[in-house]
């Protein structure tokens, strides 16, 4: 890869690089969620540490309805039939209205740790 090369915001190989299921642009994992197969359901994976296999997708709903359009769950996670995405959904809208400065139920908060 080199500068400019590829879509997304990779411009240089710094570290693991992700395809988003969605609009198939190549870019860095903390710019993208991990969702996997439970069940029958495909879930957001927040903290990238439910065990099986995961797909990418941005915090994007048009990603989310192109992954839905192109069967890519299922063939990116590797199962048979349709997954259904409703609780992705309602992160991806949970989340997109939090960035509108609406926050929908209760935020984490982290502690702070005094260092000395």
């Amino acid at each position: 890869m080199i500068n400019g090369s590829t879509s997304g915001s990779v411009s240089q190989h710094i570290g693991p690089v992700r395809t988003c299921i969605g609009c198939r642009a190549r870019t860095l994992p903390s710019e993208l969620l991990r969702v996997v197969a439970v069940g029958g359901s495909a879930v957001p994976d927040v903290h990238r540490r439910l065990p099986g296999r995961g797909a990418w997708l941005h915090f994007d709903l048009e990603c989310l309805r192109n992954a839905e359009r192109r069967r890519a769950f299922s063939r990116a996670l590797r199962v048979q039939g349709a997954l259904d995405v409703a609780l992705l959904r309602e992160h991806l809208e949970q989340r997109g209205t939090m960035a509108q400065g609406q926050p929908l139920g209760r935020q984490e908060t982290r502690k702070q740790v005094d260092p000395s």
